[in-house]
């Protein structure tokens, strides 16, 4: 390309913040769809790198723990690197990982290799938020949040689908290969259209004056992340505080002391790594709850709904996938809808209540299931789900952000989008919890019912042995099975509850954080200046 043609799309770019907005928005949706893509293929992984599959989930956890490890220090980074400087770095390094975990040769390579991913991926998300925040005229912030919500959400929708049919068909490698085409796409555009405003310029000069580095608080907050996100991913394995070996309790305490250790801190140097005096701002404090609640539903709902689907309705990865695929494209149309609908002055408090109800609505309606249902009815509850977080999404960053002092929101995205990821986290894992201790719970109570003065059981099991006999011709061999088709029943019946269950945890989750709307102040998109130079 022509020194004059680069000119020319850097102009436009300055004049169209749509330009901006495209070439941001593609790292964002490759980085944010590496969260689920991998989830289904975990068994492919294991058993292509000959390991077992319950150590396939540091694939997962790994990436988690590096990806937030740097979120709430990408303001930070960003500062210190350069706003623009940083964010190509990501997109780059974040394309050679992805490139070395398809080429893994052992499970300990892609483990490593994924810790590089989410190092590298963990400032693109709010690097790519604040560059929209500053494109974009206060009047059409909400319209730059629903470009970026629509790669934010979209990606985690779509993540589980796209993974079981590239593992399906081409093998669970391309995984990470695909990375390689959409990073190159995303560092070309990038590097021509994305440039540092004057006040982050000016900002980074007085930074880069000061020699201070808060060692301090990078070894606490690397202690805090890590147990964290161990303690999530292995506490129900190892029954949590029921662990003989104490080990959720060491991590418990480890994560408890580094993070007080932190706050108290961050909270008193001078140029802090995570600036938690944003929390002291009431609409970013309700909005960084409603955010991490959400978002844990969603993905519990995104981990909840396949299991559900492929272990009793016997679909396969990628069958439940396309059931969850119709959401994502009714997400995007919302997100525009809502994006149109703030431009004109609603006030943000009322589409935020408005997304949580319908979270709750949806889960409530798939809580009402049964094991007769068609497809439909698992779409269409799930497509009210989304669209829920969708009417949240821009609405709730808006509000997070009005009369932000703009020299400190690069740190307060960065600690907003760690609380979205761990929510994330925090809601796959209780989800799974839930599910195996109501699954103890209904096994328990159905086994109240198999006794044998029970008529309805006795004349059950004389029916299906005589069906067995006509069968086999062995008596003794129709006792078993009979007994057999019986345990599987219990089993079923146990098991489709406890999804139910959770579903209906799902919907009050949503529920409880509504009055947290009530305590935020009133958003308004205005016309007028820039949301940077208020």
């Amino acid at each position: 390309m022509s020194v004059a043609a680069t000119n020319s799309m850097r102009t436009a770019a300055e004049s169209a913040p749509w330009i901006v907005a495209a070439a941001v928005i593609i790292p964002t949706f490759m980085e944010v769809l590496d969260t689920t893509i991998a989830n289904v293929a975990l068994r492919y992984i294991a058993g292509g790198l000959s390991s077992p599959v319950t150590d396939g989930e540091w694939v997962i956890t790994s990436y988690l723990a590096a990806n937030a490890f740097v979120l709430p220090i990408s303001g930070w980074l960003a500062m210190r690197l350069g706003r623009r400087k940083y964010f190509l770095l990501s997109i780059f390094f974040f394309t050679l990982a992805s490139v070395l975990c398809g080429m893994a040769t052992s499970l300990e390579q892609l483990v490593l290799f994924r810790i590089m991913q989410g190092l590298a991926g963990g400032g693109l998300q709010p690097v790519s938020q604040s560059i929209l925040l500053d494109a974009f005229p206060r009047e059409r912030q909400g319209v730059a949040m629903t470009a970026f919500g629509a790669a934010a959400l979209l990606a985690p929708v779509i993540g589980p689908t796209l993974g079981g049919y590239i593992t399906d068909t081409i093998g669970w490698r391309w995984i990470f290969f695909l990375n390689l085409p959409v990073g190159l796409l995303a560092l070309g555009l990038c590097h021509l259209v994305v440039r540092d405003p004057a006040y982050l310029v000016a900002g980074r000069s007085k930074l880069l004056a000061s020699s201070h580095i808060d060692k301090a608080g990078f070894s606490f907050l690397c202690m805090a992340i890590v147990s964290w996100e161990i303690l999530l991913s292995k506490g129900q394995e190892w029954d949590w505080i029921g662990d003989p070996f104490y080990r959720v309790h060491t991590l418990l305490l480890v994560f408890l002391a580094s993070l007080g250790v932190l706050v108290v801190h961050e909270l008193t140097t001078r140029n802090p790594l995570v600036d938690f005096r944003s929390l002291l701002d009431r609409n970013f404090r309700s909005s960084a709850v409603i955010i991490f609640c959400a978002y844990g539903v969603l993905y519990a709902n995104t981990t909840t709904l396949p299991r559900l689907l492929q272990s009793l309705f016997g679909y396969d990865a990628t069958t439940s996938g396309l059931i969850l695929s119709p959401s994502g494209i009714f997400s995007i149309v919302v997100l525009f809808a809502v994006g149109a609908i703030m431009s004109r002055g609603i006030d943000a408090r009322r589409l935020i209540g408005g997304g949580l109800v319908l979270m709750a609505v949806g889960n409530y309606v798939m809580a009402q299931m049964n094991l007769d249902i068609s497809p439909w009815y698992a779409i269409w509850p799930r497509i009210v789900v989304v669209c829920g977080l969708s009417m949240i999404f821009a609405p709730l960053n808006v509000a997070a952000f009005q009369g932000f002092d703009p020299a400190r929101r690069g740190a307060a995205v960065g600690l907003l989008a760690l609380l979205r990821n761990e929510g994330g986290s925090v809601g796959t894992s209780l989800a799974k919890t839930l599910y195996d201790r109501r699954d103890q719970f209904h096994t328990a109570r159905l086994n109240d019912g198999l006794d044998p003065l029970n008529t309805v059981l006795v004349e059950w099991l004389h029916r299906s042995q005589g069906m067995f006999f006509q069968i086999t011709g062995d008596p003794a061999a129709s006792n078993y099975l009979s007994f057999e088709l019986l345990q599987r029943l219990r089993a079923q019946q146990a098991a489709s509850l406890s999804y139910f269950d959770t579903f209906w945890g799902l919907a009050v989750v949503s529920l409880l954080v509504v009055p947290l709307v009530l305590l935020m102040r009133p958003s308004i998109s205005e016309r007028g200046a820039h949301i940077a130079t208020d």
